[in-house]
């Protein structure tokens, strides 16, 4: 019977990948810690914006070695995952009851209609699944959160993830400027606004930015809202698994080719990933009330960070060559997806008196 254990052999091949990636990771933290220095001193764009940003600067203007390669893939697919599962330390299920059964429906309904109605745009322009997924996600939950969150979940390329990301930001920001004047066109009290808000918006940093330049009272309704949002990344991550799981299965079974299970096992995405797990977890351990605020605080930072050093890594894979390919169809999907879960934010808020 063969043992998993450890050899001196081993753990040496494993303490030489770990040394493999430091080149990378600290390409990419330095990249982070400049984001940050910079949003200090412009305020917009968010730190994790700016770190696709300068991503994609290092790696056009070839910053980016062959020694930072394995570091930079490892931020991409294991520092995302961690910031992911510290990101469900922001919920609990007190803000569940919180909104009620109406104001969930409400969000159930922007959610859902935002997520397939931005997949058919997406294929109508001729754009890639992948992408139209991937902006589906973040227009429809939490921005660019939603997005590290589904990339591992997909074949998106690169480039493809970053133009959801700009995509997001892009139209969050026009959201700060635009949606308090229809605020005051409709004469809304601040409640009702800040649930509009929170449906509406795709960052959490963008919601408290809109709803708080409309009024301080409104702040408190559009935080309960879209966290009310992002809770719903879980069951949506769940159902694409399963639904590449069933993929995989199907392509198994209409390929002519004999497969061994010994030599070349299929691989079958598991229905509940390990990252998705962590985060389900990171919830209930937040409901709980064990942990003091400032934990949460700092929870929260380490969050921030390590997102941002995985999509400062995304970003450097990004060619511009490619991002020409792709051409300005993107765009025309941002726009109209914005103004859908607008429209559908405020007619469903007002509809079921959310927030009043």
């Amino acid at each position: 019977m063969k043992r998993n254990t450890f050899t001196l052999p081993s753990m040496w091949m494993l303490v030489k990948r770990s040394r493999a990636n430091v080149p990378g990771v600290l390409l990419a933290v330095v990249g982070v810690v400049l984001a940050y220095q910079v949003h200090r001193v412009v305020k917009d764009p968010a730190p994790l914006v700016l770190s696709v940003l300068f991503g994609f600067i290092a790696g056009n203007l070839k910053i980016v070695r062959p020694v930072h390669q394995a570091g930079i893939k490892f931020a991409v697919k294991k520092l995302l995952r961690i910031g992911v599962v510290l990101l469900g330390f922001r919920l609990s299920l007190k803000q569940l009851q919180e909104i009620g059964l109406r104001g969930m429906i409400a969000v159930v309904l922007v959610v859902a209609v935002t997520f397939f109605f931005t997949q058919w745009t997406a294929k109508k322009l001729g754009l890639s699944r992948d992408l139209g997924l991937l902006v589906a996600t973040g227009y429809s939950i939490c921005g660019a959160s939603a997005v590290a969150a589904v990339q591992p979940l997909t074949n998106a390329e690169d480039e493809e993830v970053t133009y959801a990301v700009a995509l997001v930001t892009l139209c969050g920001s026009l959201s700060i400027a635009v949606l308090p004047a229809i605020g005051h066109a409709f004469n809304m009290d601040p409640g009702p606004f800040g649930a509009f808000a929170g449906a509406a918006v795709h960052d959490v940093a963008q919601v408290i930015a809109t709803a708080s330049s409309y009024s301080a009272d409104s702040t408190a309704s559009a935080t309960v809202v879209k966290l009310t949002r992002v809770v719903l990344l879980a069951p949506l991550v769940m159902a694409l698994s399963a639904a590449r799981a069933r993929q995989a299965r199907k392509d198994l079974k209409s390929s002519t080719t004999t497969v061994d299970p010994e030599k070349d096992p299929v691989p079958h995405p598991p229905i509940l990933p390990l990252f998705l797990a962590g985060f389900l977890a990171a919830i209930a351990i937040r409901s709980t009330g064990w942990l003091a605020d400032d934990v949460v605080i700092n929870i929260k930072r380490a969050e921030q960070y390590l997102l941002a050093t995985a999509l400062f890594a995304l970003g450097a894979n990004v060619s511009v060559a490619k991002l020409r390919k792709v051409g300005g169809r993107p765009l025309v999907l941002g726009m109209v997806s914005w103004l859908v879960v607008a429209s559908l934010a405020l007619a469903t808020t007002t509809l079921f008196k959310v927030g009043s």
